[in-house]
């Protein structure tokens, strides 16, 4: 049986009522709201519970078959198709789980991902433009949408500060354990003797806040407007479209000038500076609001890493969970699947063990 610790019954019992309540026209919005929440995940738990049921008994009969049968034909079919009944409930018990202990409600949010210069100077500029590259082709991959917030350039075309929006179904649930310190090893551009240096950049993935999840007081925002640097030719440099939001309570700075409208970067910096925000809500203040995100990215010191990417033995090693991959070439061009699908299933082991 799967999972018989789990009452079932009750939950299904649950399911209907809330079902029933939801039908009732006076139902207050905000309790319909929360129910209809409810409803969609116990649905989709004993929806993966009851095809998980079926392929145990369905598995469970082609055993008992098996064991019943002396015809050598018989007995390779039944083996094949036992073989195949078993890859099947364990997809299905892993859905189930993937429910059962639920993730991060936030999992499923866009992200603002800033990506800065640690140690090494020019070089970790560099690496720092390369790590947003490799998140830009990854969410081409996944159908993602980037968009430019901010940057921050050094002559060689590198970064000293980035900030990007992904957006997208998911996109927090797969990225969020990018967060740290990421650490590059090999020869760089300006290493004229060829040696090989040792450099890093700091990522921070912030979710994007739900704006019935959490509001701002206009009252706390200094909004300025000003002319957009870099390229994008005269409109950008005659026309003061950029945006700078400072939440003056926690002194939380987000700028924006990828758009030419005004209005538009207004729009998108206050969805950042609400993500910032809303990463450090429940916070008692400011101050450990600061704490929060130096424990997410470190210092940006070389002994404080999440990843390492060692480009002269084409090596890249996640940390977190001592994987290593001899495909660092690929990983840069964005793929990341191996990766990340390992950090998410080191979460949802964890989340098992919370719940033991």
């Amino acid at each position: 049986m799967i999972y018989p610790e789990v009452e079932w019954s009750n939950l299904r019992a649950r399911h209907e009522q809330l079902v029933q309540q939801l039908s009732s026209p006076a139902l207050d919005p905000a309790t319909r709201q929360s129910s209809q929440k409810e409803v969609a995940r116990l649905g989709e738990l004993l929806r993966a519970h009851d095809k998980a049921t079926v392929l145990e008994s369905e598995r469970d009969e082609v055993v008992k078959q098996l064991g019943a049968s002396s015809d050598p034909e018989f007995q390779a079919l039944y083996q094949e198709e036992l073989a195949d009944l078993n890859k099947r409930l364990a997809l299905s018990v892993d859905e189930l789980e993937g429910v059962l202990y639920p993730p991060d409600e936030r999992d499923n949010n866009s992200v603002f991902l800033e990506i800065r210069a640690g140690t090494g100077g020019q070089e970790a500029a560099l690496f720092a433009a390369d790590l947003m590259r490799m998140y830009t082709l990854y969410a081409v991959k996944k159908g993602w949408k980037t968009s430019v917030l901010s940057e921050s350039e050094t002559d060689l075309k590198g970064y000293r500060e980035v900030v990007f929006s992904i957006e997208g179904r998911g996109v927090f649930g797969h990225l969020k354990h990018e967060s740290g310190v990421h650490r590059v090893q090999r020869v760089p551009k300006t290493e004229a003797a060829g040696r090989i240096h040792t450099s890093t950049a700091t990522v921070a993935v912030m979710p994007e806040a739900e704006e019935v999840d959490f509001t701002i007081n206009p009252e706390d925002l200094r909004i300025d407007v000003y002319r957009a640097g870099g390229a994008g030719g005269q409109h950008v440099n005659k026309t003061e479209s950029a945006v700078r939001i400072t939440h003056i309570p926690t002194g939380i700075v987000v700028a924006c000038q990828d758009e030419r409208s005004q209005h538009k970067n207004k729009a998108k910096a206050l969805k950042a500076i609400q993500a910032r925000l809303s990463a450090y809500q429940g916070e008692k203040a400011a101050s450990e609001q600061s704490q929060m995100r130096r424990e997410q990215v470190g210092t940006g010191e070389r002994a404080e890493k999440v990843r390492t990417y060692n480009y002269p033995q084409n090596r890249v090693t996640d940390h977190q969970v001592e994987l290593t991959l001899n495909k660092l070439d690929r990983v840069m061009e964005g793929d990341l699947d191996e990766i990340i699908e390992a950090l998410m299933r080191k979460e949802r082991e964890a989340r098992k063990q919370r719940h033991v």
